[in-house]
């Protein structure tokens, strides 16, 4: 009999049974006598009769009711128990009324005594156990509920009695006749169990009662087949009676099961049905687009061409990838572009849809396009857009463009197919150049001044000639506007002559191209020489006559150059216009006679540094609008209990700025005749010492004495009144090494570049004024919207103080030093010089080619001192450049008179923007590790052969969230994904420029490891 069918047979027969008894043993059914023992032999004696029915019986009687003193036992034979621990004895049995029987003496009775003895062996005699209480254990004694006389017939008396618990093999039932005329008719023993039942969807088995009438015996209970627990234990209660309690605990039927026969079975969903969760629920038909085969189905699977995204439940209908987009409408506006276009008419029966852009630039001459480079900007974003429109800015004039816009919504992760789209194929404009970035005084006498200039970032076409307007300064007491002079020149310089002596004027140089002027430069305010120039013979300007024709020989030769360079990208073509743009670049040249910088400590009184270097705002200019920092602790800074949040353009005066050093705040800044700007604003908590104005102030004494376009420009301060405030230009990105981590690989390495160069032209400017920064790190640079990098953090008041509690500042000899961006002699000797900055400077460019990783990673300060001072270098970071990891090798040189100067550096870094080819040149970090055989840290390669799976290859580089996305798109094998390109990444969902730039990286590693030489376009 298989479990099922008598799982079946259960259901239907046991929950009509209450109790079972089980006999142990009954004398109705002895077909020969019984033979029990009997003391004394004229007591109990054995007699054949009849029952009820005429069935023969064997009984037991006694009736010495004449003798006086009787004491009759009748032992039964050895029963075993069975286990059982109680047990149940049913007499039937008559007595005869002592009154119908005469001339009787007074020790009649009508009552008889039950008693049991437990032995593990049948080993009772004629003699043993002794014929008395205790041994044997009484049980009650029984009287009748009826007596018979001698007219009458026997009425038949039934008594049950139950014993317990028992511990031995078996026992002996026995009876103690004291005087009675009676017959023992039949003796059955038995004992009662609950029997197997079914109840929430688990069987019990049989179970026999406790020992005691009152015990509950628990039987664990199972799952039928194809059940769940839901909650546990599972037991069911056995009471004296034999009859179940409330169960405990339930199970349910699994997933692709429902219930059946009454609850007491589960069974198989039918084939196109499906039930996805485990519960009393039942099977449902499958849903649109999906099918079930078999039957016992949880989910029911997608048809061919139809799909579930991951968030979809399975009782979700399948669905597929929309069409593409319709009526795709681009309205250009020289190098701009609107794009529009209407839903699919196909969504794929979902609602989740969003578009993609992607934009190729197309060259009609080779008949073939590519993806166009980081400088188009696509507004909002490119990927991933809800609505559909999107403004392109920052293409090139008269170039070809090839958009796509893909329709893709949750499945088209799922499709192997690509998504749909539609094209948009568009020629831009002609447009006017860029703005001229930056105009430098390069020379000036009492009546002419020398000008150069950078080209326009975006010259949109050749530039034809620039336009130099200029006219004297207006001063704030003088009536009327000066007039406005104009000329034009060639070439990205100039001399304006016929000028004041001693006078300001004001600059602004714009570009022309066939298309129009494009927009001025910002005014330049440059003044010209109090001295009238002296005339100068014959012999004095003959020096100045060959220098010119020496200046035009290198033009013509440099023409030349520049013609053969566009020759050759005319050639190539794969240069992008960040590259050109780069590759006109010039490095300003530094003026004779440039201010030496002035340490602020000199000063007796403190407050004259700050009125000579600073200039004082009066507090009704400023506004503030938001906290954006704090200092150490940080606080909120609170306004009449409201949160920061809250501000709008409220007047300092009611302001009450908390924390230790105030905070650092946004706001504008309105002076008078001049346009309102953003700044940043510091201020000092109320209740200061001197000192610590002092320290604070010093900062703004610093700052005031530095002009660069790279260096963190001073508004003013604000000291009479409170708080006391320093106002800065506003740099929008803020600290360089947190813009770094939040845009990990956005970047190309010509940017990058570009960051450096403007740090590195900073540190130039500050070296050259005598000036040390001490703290040159990725922290301390901050980063505007055009990603400019300024040299800030200027407050010394940190090598000071010994109770600093910043981590990065480590003490070493009396002061707070931050130990992985200093160079040795500085934490050895506290030999702060330039070469000192230029050791940090290289650890800049780690900082900023890793995207802001930690320098020495997880090391402690001490290890970083042990690891240096033993010759360890930073290995490079990914993708890192070799010419620049050896620029940051050289910065690092022990002897800090072999280091580069910052001139170096910054003619380095141009002669690598001009010659971009140099920086595809990629050092593989698992071959080179700085300047030690045997580094302390080691970050290797990834060894692909090493992982069982791609998955796990994954895991190796972090970027297990891709697991699904390769495994889904059949990249499974390692040769596979060692073809993989960029087009391949995009398309299975690695949207992320920094995850691509991660992944093909680590795929050009597989590559090598495989001997093969397949290009990847990272």
């Amino acid at each position: 009999m298989t479990m099922d069918y008598f799982l079946l047979l259960c259901s239907i027969l046991l929950p009509l049974v209450s109790s079972v008894e089980e006999t142990l043993m009954d004398t109705k059914w002895a077909t020969t006598e019984l033979a029990w023992t009997a003391h004394p032999e004229t007591g109990w004696e054995e007699v054949s009769g009849y029952d009820d029915a005429m069935n023969p019986i064997r009984t037991y009687q006694v009736c010495n009711v004449r003798e006086l003193n009787q004491n009759n036992w009748l032992r039964s034979d050895f029963i075993p128990r069975k286990d059982v621990l109680r047990v149940y004895v049913e007499m039937k049995f008559t007595v005869r009324d002592c009154n119908s029987i005469p001339n009787i003496p007074g020790s009649c009775k009508e009552t008889f005594n039950h008693f049991y003895y437990e032995s593990d062996s049948d080993s009772a005699t004629a003699t043993s156990p002794f014929w008395m209480e205790n041994p044997y254990v009484k049980v009650d004694t029984i009287a009748p509920d009826e007596s018979f006389s001698m007219l009458e017939t026997g009425r038949v008396n039934t008594k049950v009695r139950s014993f317990g618990p028992l511990s031995k093999a078996g026992f002996y039932l026995a009876f103690q006749d004291l005087g009675a005329c009676m017959s023992l008719i039949s003796v059955r023993v038995f004992y009662k169990k609950c029997s197997t039942t079914i109840a929430n969807f688990a069987v019990f088995p049989e179970t026999a009662t406790g020992a005691e009438a009152t015990s509950l015996v628990i039987a664990p209970g199972t799952c039928v087949p194809n059940a769940v627990e839901v909650s546990v234990p599972l037991k069911l209660y056995c009471n004296g009676d034999g009859e179940w309690m409330v169960p405990v605990g339930a199970c349910t039927c699994s997933s692709g099961f429902e219930p059946a026969m009454k609850d007491t079975q589960c069974q198989a969903c039918s084939p196109g049905t499906f039930k996805s969760k485990q519960g009393d629920g039942f099977c449902s038909p499958c849903p649109v687009n999906s099918r079930a085969s078999s039957g016992a189905s949880s989910v029911c699977s997608c048809r061919t061409g139809f799909y579930r995204s991951d968030s979809d439940a399975p009782e979700s209908p399948c669905t597929t990838i929309p069409s593409a987009p319709r009526s795709v409408i681009s309205i250009v506006n020289e190098t701009s572009l609107v794009l529009e276009w209407s839903d699919p008419r196909d969504l794929g029966g979902r609602e989740d849809i969003f578009y993609n852009v992607i934009c190729k630039k197309c060259l009609p001459e080779r008949g073939m396009c590519s993806r166009c480079d980081d400088n188009v900007d696509i507004s909002p974003r490119h990927l991933g857009l809800t609505q559909r429109r999107v403004a392109v800015r920052n293409l090139q004039a008269h170039t070809q463009y090839s958009f796509e816009i893909q329709a893709v919504n949750g499945v088209s992760n799922k499709s192997p197919y690509s998504p749909h789209f539609s094209s948009a194929n568009i020629t831009t404009n002609q447009a006017a150049p860029s703005a001229v970035p930056t105009v430098h005084l390069m020379a000036a006498t009492a009546s002419t001044m020398s000008l150069s200039w950078l080209p326009p970032e975006k010259p949109n076409g050749i530039i034809l000639d620039y336009e130099i307007k200029y006219h004297e300064k207006v001063r704030s007491y003088d009536q009327g506007e000066a007039i406005a002079h104009t000329m034009t020149a060639q070439r990205s310089n100039a001399r304006i002559e016929g000028l004041k002596a001693g006078t300001p004027y004001v600059v602004q140089v714009r570009a022309r191209t066939v298309a129009g002027y494009g927009r001025y430069s910002s005014p330049a305010d440059f003044s010209t020489n109090l001295q009238t120039d002296p005339p100068k013979s014959w012999q004095e300007q003959l020096p100045l006559i060959v220098g010119s024709a020496t200046a035009t020989l290198v033009f013509i030769i440099a023409v030349v150059v520049i013609a053969i360079v566009c020759l050759r990208k005319q050639r190539n073509g794969s240069e992008s216009e960040y590259t050109e743009k780069l590759q006109q670049y010039k490095s300003p040249i530094v003026t004779p006679g440039m201010k030496v910088y002035i340490d602020p400590f000199t000063y007796e009184d403190p407050n004259e540094a700050v009125r000579e270097f600073a200039k004082e705002i009066d507090v009704s200019c400023v506004k503030i609008e938001e906290v954006i920092g704090a200092g150490n602790p940080p606080k909120l800074l609170s306004y009449r209990g409201k949160a920061a949040s809250h501000l709008q353009a409220i007047p300092l005066e009611d302001f009450t700025p908390s924390g230790e050093f105030g905070e650092v705040c946004r706001g504008r800044l309105k002076l008078p005749g001049r346009r309102e700007i953003i700044v940043a604003i510091k201020t000092l908590k109320v209740g200061y010492t001197d000192r610590q104005r002092r320290d604070f102030l010093s900062e703004a004494s610093i700052m005031g004495q530095f002009d660069h376009p790279n260096i963190i420009r001073l508004e003013g301060v604000v000291t009479k009144s409170r708080p006391v405030m320093i106002v800065t230009e506003f740099m929008e990105n803020g600290a360089l090494d947190s813009f770094l981590r939040l845009n990990d690989g956005q970047f190309t390495v010509i940017q990058l570049v570009g960051m450096l160069r403007g740090i590195a032209a900073g540190m130039k400017y500050l070296s050259d004024m005598n000036y040390v920064h001490r703290d040159l790190a990725a922290r301390n640079i901050l980063v505007n919207s055009n990603l400019v990098c300024k040299v800030s953090d200027f407050g010394l008041s940190r090598f000071l103080e010994d109770d600093a509690t910043d981590p990065t500042y480590t003490s070493s000899l009396g002061g707070k030093i931050p130990i992985r961006w200093t160079a040795p002699e500085a934490i050895a000797y506290r030999k702060f010089t330039s070469a000192s900055d230029v050791w940090s400077y290289g650890i800049v460019m780690w900082e900023v080619m890793s995207y802001g990783e930690r320098p020495y990673w997880d090391m402690s300060n001490q290890d970083v001192i042990n690891a240096v001072e033993q010759d360890y270098r930073l290995p490079p970071p990914m993708d890192c450049p070799t010419a620049l990891h050896q620029l940051m090798l050289d910065c690092w040189v022990k002897e800090r008179n072999l280091r580069p100067k910052f001139t170096q550096i910054v003619a380095t870094l141009d002669k690598l923007i001009r010659n971009a080819a140099s920086l595809k040149v990629v050092t593989n970090s698992a071959q080179s590790t700085g300047r030690v055989s045997q580094p302390l840290l080691d970050r290797c390669v990834p060894d692909y052969t090493t992982f069982t799976t791609v998955g796990d290859w994954l895991d190796a580089i972090k970027m297990n969230r891709y697991r699904d996305n390769f495994v889904n798109a059949g990249f499974a094998s390692f040769d596979l994904v060692a073809q993989m390109t960029a087009e391949d990444l995009l398309r299975i969902g690695v949207t992320l420029a920094g995850h691509q730039k991660k992944i093909l990286g680590s795929i050009q590693d597989m590559r090598l490891q495989m001997n093969q030489t397949l290009p990847v376009q990272v």
